[in-house]
């Protein structure tokens, strides 16, 4: 016998977004359906449900004045809402009035919807608990009682884990088990992975997992800031000890305390500055500058380094005891071009941000836009991928963003299921004839002059100085296709 799966409520006047949520929950979920506020207000007198997706305009009642209702009679009950990105107004009513647990911005991503719903089942689980928990210890003393809540309060917190965004099947989901792991215990964790692949997100959502998530959080990225300044930033400085400073300046160990320190960049760290962090990650004690006293912090040290510091061990530029100090657990982050399968969750997420930022509201990308860029290798990681988002929010002109609004490196990437390196040079410097690399280079040329002109082959062929019976027939012979059309319907063209 199984367990019984979850009930989530779903309530939107429109049948065909009615339809497109249940297809993407009803595998793990079990769906009921309401097409306004007076139906769903019936189904909750009926049935227990753990969550609701309300949409936000509606006939009638509106979701915040329906979900307002929901908190009064059945508070337990995970309240989500979906709207859209011009609701300003309707966004901070829901907030005060409606106690909306998360929004969800039209238009969502099955796996962002999937995801969300088992958030909100969690939290729901988590509150239950805390209740069952609460009856439990009423005649326990209220010392204890008050450990336990901090406990229930970093599981509901360890949620942040879910804002790490990732598809179902995601290498990221094996790293982010590990993480989880490492989260509850004392311990120092080195976080590996190339700049750029979201190490500083997974450092903090350790901290909120952690019996220490009612501490701060820290940050600080070590990657070309100098000596004298990284110590102050790290230590403190005592007053007198620079000039103009009337009071004594706390360090971020000392800011910390009984939180988390996350040091990015500790492969920079110069000699000097290694040997002083050595005692801060083995005892927790440190001297700020000009000070004379040593101080203690209880500080839990998460670094970060986007180097192999085995390697830098094994050629003298790290030290060995700061390293063995730092990485009592290790984590190593996948570069985006190793998480293929996330691209489509991420760029729409970035986009949407990139839209609710700028206030320039879009629906999303066109799969062909996808294709292209998941034949990107992505050297930049994340930060590549949001900054290709912004360019392409700026230039658009339509709400689905297609493959011609695509920087023109990407658009020069071969199509295939593994996608292909889009660097000139290692073209330039492959095996192959002479005339196979030029055609390479050319094939790649007419793809994206294509692609970016929306294929216009008039257009095309006049930017290329091509004829077009020329451009026609260099597009027969490379085989290009434009995406959408078969090879019969380019003849018929």
């Amino acid at each position: 016998m199984t367990d019984a799966l979850p009930t989530v409520l779903l309530v939107d006047d429109e049948e065909h977004s009615l339809a497109a949520m249940r297809m993407a929950l009803e595998d793990d979920f079990e769906c009921l359906t309401a097409t306004n506020a007076a139906d769903a207000v019936r189904m909750m007198e009926e049935q227990f449900v753990q969550v609701i997706f309300c949409d936000q305009r509606m006939p009638g009642r509106t979701g915040v004045e329906f979900l307002t209702e929901v908190r009064d009679r059945w508070p337990e009950t995970v309240r989500i809402i979906v709207t859209g990105y011009t609701e300003t107004n309707d966004m901070i009513s829901a907030i005060n009035e409606a106690g909306i647990y998360q929004f969800l911005t039209k238009p969502w991503h099955p796996d962002q919807l999937v995801m969300t719903a088992k958030n909100a089942t969690d939290l729901f689980r988590l509150n239950r608990e805390h209740e069952r928990m609460s009856l439990e210890m009423r005649y326990l003393s209220r010392r204890v009682e008050s450990k336990l809540e901090d406990q229930r309060k970093a599981l509901r917190e360890g949620l942040g884990f879910e804002k790490v965004l990732r598809a179902p099947n995601s290498p990221m989901n094996a790293v982010i088990a590990q993480a989880r792991q490492f989260a509850s215990f004392h311990v120092t964790v080195l976080i590996t992975g190339e700049q750029g692949t979201g190490k500083t997100a997974l450092a903090r959502a350790m901290h909120y997992s952690s019996l220490r998530s009612d501490r701060p959080f820290h940050e600080i990225n070590c990657v070309g800031v100098d000596d004298d300044i990284l110590e102050m930033e790290l230590f403190g400085v005592r007053r007198g000890a620079v000039p103009g400073l009337q009071s004594n300046k706390p360090g971020l160990l000392q800011k910390a305390d009984r939180g988390t320190l996350f040091i990015n960049g500790i492969a920079d760290l110069s000699p000097r500055m290694q040997l002083a962090l050595l005692r801060a990650a083995t005892e927790g004690a440190f001297r700020p500058v000009g000070g004379h006293e040593m101080m203690r912090s209880d500080v839990r040290i998460i670094a970060g380094s986007s180097r192999d510091l085995r390697a830098d061990v094994e050629a003298g530029r790290f030290r060995s005891d700061l390293y063995y100090a730092l990485a009592k657990a290790t984590l190593a982050v996948p570069p985006l071009r190793a998480r293929k399968g996330d691209l489509p969750v991420l760029a729409q997420n970035l986009l949407f941000d990139a839209a609710a930022a700028h206030g320039k509201p879009v629906h999303g990308l066109s799969e062909d836009a996808v294709r292209f860029l998941e034949n990107h290798d992505w050297p930049g990681n994340l930060r590549e991928l949001e900054n290709e988002m912004v360019r392409m929010l700026v230039f658009s002109q339509d709400a689905i963003l297609g493959p011609e609004l695509i920087s023109r490196q990407i658009l020069q990437a071969a199509p295939g299921p593994d996608g292909a390196d889009t660097s000139v040079d290692l073209v330039l410097t492959a095996e192959g004839t002479l005339k196979d690399r030029i055609e390479l280079i050319e094939m790649r040329i007419l793809r994206e002059t294509l692609t970016r002109l929306k294929w216009n082959k008039s257009r095309a062929a006049a930017e290329l100085g091509l004829s077009r019976v020329g451009l026609r027939a260099k597009i027969d012979r490379y085989g290009i296709v434009e995406p959408g059309k078969t090879e019969a319907m380019e003849e018929e063209d």
